[in-house]
């Protein structure tokens, strides 16, 4: 049964350290087209907060036309 428990402790910390160098091997260029991508994803997060508001307005304006419409008649 030790036999066991010291081979699964060992196969864990072989992954965990197999993990940590490969994240340790990362090349720039990955690095930097993750952090473009980055830039580009809240450049475009940006423009749908532009683009959200008005429309969110323009369909509570339009709920309040209704409202108004329906109770006149």
């Amino acid at each position: 049964m030790k036999n066991l428990v010291n081979k699964i402790v060992l196969s864990i910390v072989g992954v965990f350290a197999s993990v940590s160098m490969a994240q340790a091997a990362l090349p720039v260029a990955a690095t930097t087209a993750f952090t473009d991508l980055k830039t580009d994803a809240l450049a475009l997060v940006d423009l749908a907060w532009t683009a959200a508001i008005p429309i969110t307005i323009a369909f509570i304006i339009l709920g309040m036309f209704r409202r108004a419409a329906s109770s006149a008649t």
